[in-house]
């Protein structure tokens, strides 16, 4: 059996469990994170007793709260354009054939708010906050978390998520079709289940077909992701970028229009 660090792995019954498991960290994913998501989704994606595999977050606070900051200083600390392999877990997430369900029992934030855009489906906890941090510590999702999000809750919430970074509650979320569905905290768990149930009863190549012709019509997004990410490198080595991760690891508001980053008229 595979050994994981930052994440756990469980599988039954056609159904499989990838959970973040970095709590201390509200779920926030570093480079190993990452890879360890990858290597997951390949193992449930492509095994014919799997049916349906859901994406957690560990404890009660968050699903996930997207890059760990710690582990940023003008690149991630593992492989891939920006120094984690995000680009290739979003994608990986939609290229499996098969449902992915995100299980939301706290925060998605940032990377989070991604990965459940990113999921086929979404069911929510009372308790789940959503939203984008980026534009807050100098950083941005220029593909799925941009493109995809637009095509989920709309042109103008999804720039208003962008560009005011505010905090969704759960029932908002349900109504901007960011989630498929709302329930409280003690009943989520069972709530996931009877879902996974219910697909399994489905034809699973019927579903595949299903999920790849969804995919179709959003497929160009990989190309603008994989651009958006290179351009993301190029930011994060920019003073205004570094300025966002040291003001977050200060606890402090950033200063993003200091007078040296200021363009003269």
């Amino acid at each position: 059996m595979t050994q994981y660090q930052d994440i756990l792995f469980e599988a039954g019954d056609g159904i499989a469990t990838i959970t973040i498991n970095r709590p201390e960290k509200y779920n926030a994913f570093r480079g190993q994170t990452c890879e360890e998501l990858i290597q997951a989704l390949h193992r449930a994606g492509w095994d014919r007793s799997i049916g349906v595999v859901v994406l957690a977050g560990a404890g009660e606070k968050a699903f996930c709260t997207g890059g760990d900051q710690s582990a940023h200083d003008g690149s991630y600390d593992g492989r891939g354009v920006i120094g984690l392999p995000v680009e290739e877990l979003q994608s990986l997430i939609r290229d499996i054939p098969k449902p992915v369900i995100a299980k939301v029992q706290g925060f998605a934030i940032g990377g989070g708010n991604v990965l459940v855009t990113c999921c086929d489906l979404a069911i929510a906890s009372e308790k789940a906050v959503f939203g984008q941090v980026g534009p807050k510590v100098g950083s941005v999702d220029p593909g799925f978390g941009t493109a995809l999000l637009a095509r989920s809750v709309g042109e103008k919430k999804a720039r208003e998520i962008w560009f005011l970074c505010r905090r969704y509650g759960a029932q908002e979320a349900l109504a901007m079709g960011l989630v498929n569905a709302v329930v409280p905290a003690e009943r989520l768990d069972a709530e996931v289940e009877s879902w996974c149930r219910e697909i399994l009863t489905m034809s699973p190549t019927a579903i595949a077909i299903a999920k790849r012709s969804f995919n179709m019509d959003s497929e160009n997004i990989r190309g603008i992701s994989n651009m958006g990410m290179q351009s993301l490198a190029l930011f994060y080595g920019t003073d205004e970028s570094k300025e966002g991760v040291k003001a977050f690891l200060e606890k402090r508001p950033p200063n993003f229009r200091a007078p040296q980053r200021r363009v003269s008229k």
